[in-house]
């Protein structure tokens, strides 16, 4: 039987675990939120949005996700 690895990480403060090679758009999606209305940290650099598919999380990774609200 195989054990999956874990990794731990801090979202928006919160720790959460997770399987050792997830990426950072399925955390954005389990998470339920739009990408076109969010800004996202990693480690305290700003990330591009069309590359989250391509960042996969490493243990104690820090992120941190804002939401744009309008108004006026």
């Amino acid at each position: 039987m195989k054990k999956i690895k874990k990794i731990k990480i801090n979202l928006n403060g919160k720790a959460l675990f997770l399987n050792k090679g997830t990426s950072l758009s399925k955390v954005i999606k389990k998470n339920k939120l739009e990408s076109n209305k969010i800004a996202i940290e990693l480690n305290r650099e700003i990330i591009n949005k069309k590359k989250i598919d391509k960042i996969f999380l490493k243990n104690r990774d820090k992120i941190e996700i804002v939401h744009f609200i309008g108004g006026g």
